[in-house]
Order: C-alpha cells, then structure tokens, then sequence
C-alpha cells in the first residue's frame, strides 16, 4: 500500500508577549496502516495518537519550535517510543517549553526519512524562526512548510526570533524553485499550491 496523508487539527493556544491566543493546529502524519511519521505536536498528545490508531510512529519531526508547534512532544515521544526530530537553530524556543529535556535527533538540511516506502527531505527554511524546517515528499507532489509559506503568502514574521527578510528569501530559494502543481501542507489552515503562492511573495 502506499504512503498516504492524513490530517488531523488540534486546537490550543500559542503565547507572544506575554498574551495567549487560541489556535488551530495542523498535524500531518505520512505513512500507511503500519507506520506513519507524525510533522508537528502541538497543544495536546491524546488527539494525534487517536489520529496514528496504534501504528508504529517512527519520527515525530517539528517544524520549528515555537510553542504551538512542539508543545505535545515530549508526552508523543513518551506514548509512542518515537524519536524527536528538531532543528538546533530552534533550541532556545524549545528549551521554553521543555526544560530539562532534550530531543534526540538534528533536524538538518538534507535529514531524510522514509517512511511507508515514502522519502522527505528536509529543506532549511529560516525566517519565521531561525531553524524553521519544510520536509519535501516529492513521490506525494507535496510539500509540509510548518509555519513558513501558508495560503495567501509567507509565514507570520512578529514570532520569537522571526526575521522577514529571511522567510521571503527562503520561500523565494527553496519553495517557489518547487514544481508550481506541488502542495502546500501548512502548519494552520487550508492547502495550498507553489503556483498559486508564487504571485503572493512581493
């Protein structure tokens, strides 16, 4: 069988300044009826793990670290025996939300996974933090850009560490240089295209 994605939301908040605001959070999770990568834990573990349904987990891999990205991590990874895949560029946000715990694999560009008989690969995409992280499924036509490219143009630069700048060349050298049919799987809200952002990046 072959790889498949499956979506599933979970809603939490994130904090900035000092403020919380509610927020709905994409997971995505690659894989087939045996095994599946999880992209993302925010909020709370008990809805992914519904969403894995006892499959095998065999990466939990975060984007980047802001908070509402990697809050559920350490209890996935407790659940599941899953290994944590993060950008180091990121450790100070992790280290926020998780003192006294570490996660156990760098997230580097290049990192590959394969999964389902799936590869991705990781593409460095700074800017909305400085380790911020897309994994590109070119067998899936897909791409998972976390909080970096969303529908509608780049990823929200007023977060810890996030430099407007470094998205837009980001997006311009890493994602738009994508096929334009490729899809883009977003940290919040609704798919998108390459082609269809390509026209929303000044």
């Amino acid at each position: 069988m072959a790889a498949r994605i499956d979506k599933t939301v979970v809603s939490g908040v994130f904090s900035l300044d000092g403020q919380d605001f509610d927020v709905d959070n994409n997971v995505w999770l690659v894989g087939d009826d045996d095994e599946v990568l999880v992209i993302d834990a925010p909020h709370r573990a008990e809805p992914i793990l519904e969403a894995v349904g006892g499959r095998r987990v065999t990466a939990i891999v975060l984007t980047h670290g802001h908070n509402d990205h990697i809050t559920a991590a350490v209890d996935l990874r407790a659940a599941t025996g899953a290994p944590v895949w993060f950008n180091p560029a990121d450790r100070m946000l992790w280290d926020v939300v998780h003192p006294g715990t570490a996660p156990d694999e760098e997230l580097t560009e290049g990192t590959t996974f394969t999964v389902a008989g799936t590869t991705l690969t990781a593409l460095s995409t700074p800017g909305h933090s400085p380790g911020s992280t897309c994994l590109l499924a070119p067998d899936l036509g897909t791409v998972f850009t976390g909080d970096t490219l969303f529908r509608g143009g780049p990823g929200a630069t007023g977060r810890s560490y996030s430099d407007e700048p470094t998205i837009l060349d980001s997006i311009r050298t890493r994602l738009l240089t994508l096929p334009g049919d490729t899809v883009v799987r977003t940290g919040h809200g609704e798919d998108t295209t390459v082609a269809a952002e390509a026209g929303n990046i000044s």
